[in-house]
This record gives structure tokens, C-alpha cells and sequence, in this order.
């Protein structure tokens, strides 16, 4: 039984864009299992509160992920 566990950064996504990561990947899990696992394939978004992950050694928050997405450079 698959579990897929989604970590995001709180405030970064919605609640409709969650609910897609959860469909999405759902089908991605069932087209490479087979249909009959859909009944048990779990998937998990997780918010992480901004500020409490870090790559690199460097707090990553919410303002920094918008930035990412809307294209300005890390750093």
C-alpha cells in the first residue's frame, strides 16, 4: 500500500492546489500500479511552519518560496 508524503512550506499553497497535488499524484501512484490499488493509495500533505526548513543551512520561509515561483533568484 503506497504512501506519499508531501511536504510544503505553510502559506505557499491553496487549498484547491492541495487538493490537486493529492489527485495528481494519486493518479501518477494508480497508472504505475494498477487500478486496483486506488482504494489504497494514501497521500499526505504536510504544511512545515515558514522558517522551520532549511536547505542548505538556510531558513527557507514562505516570502522566500513565493519569490522562488514568481521567478527572483534564491540568495
Amino acid at each position: 500500500m503506497p504512501l506519499v508524503n508531501v511536504k510544503l512550506i505553510e502559506g505557499v499553497f491553496d487549498a484547491e492546489q492541495k487538493q490537486r497535488i493529492v489527485r495528481d499524484l494519486t493518479e501518477a501512484m494508480v497508472e504505475i500500479e494498477g487500478e486496483n490499488m486506488r482504494p489504497v493509495t494514501w497521500v499526505i500533505v504536510e504544511e512545515v511552519t515558514s522558517g522551520e526548513w532549511g536547505i542548505g543551512g538556510n531558513p527557507l520561509s514562505t516570502a522566500d518560496v513565493k519569490a522562488l515561483a514568481a521567478g527572483v533568484p534564491a540568495g
